[in-house]
């Protein structure tokens, strides 16, 4: 993928990276928190020899987004206030950064069709 800064069609695309700080997470269950929070994540219960399976959801369901890499995505700059309340509830123990970029118009496409806010990986 190339990534070129700047507008396309009148909107720009946020690439959003970030780190969290192990240390700082009173624990594997807050770090936990985190990741569930954003990315959502499934929930399986076994009762009485019966399996059932929920998809508990977190802010990238709601956000059109494309996966760059495991803590790097793009969301559109409108999406960008969302992300900055979400990161900043976990600012001391998570930093982020942005960068503004181009796609392409096939990709901007892509990430418009990803409107339930499913993951979609950029090659």
């Amino acid at each position: 993928m190339e990534i070129r800064i700047g507008k396309q069609d009148g909107k720009t695309a946020v690439l959003i990276s970030f780190d969290t700080d192990a240390e700082k997470f009173e624990s594997a269950y807050e770090r936990n928190k985190f990741f569930n929070e954003l990315h959502g994540r499934k929930q399986v219960i076994i009762k009485e020899n019966k399996r059932y399976e929920y998809r508990r959801e977190g802010l990238l369901d709601e956000v059109p987004h494309l996966k760059v890499a495991n803590s790097v995505f793009i969301i559109m700059q409108e999406h960008m206030r969302m992300m900055q309340e979400f990161f900043g509830e976990w600012e001391d123990k998570v930093m982020f950064r942005s960068f503004p970029v181009l796609l392409s118009p096939s990709e901007f496409k892509e990430m418009e069709q990803n409107s339930e806010g499913r993951e979609v990986d950029i090659e």
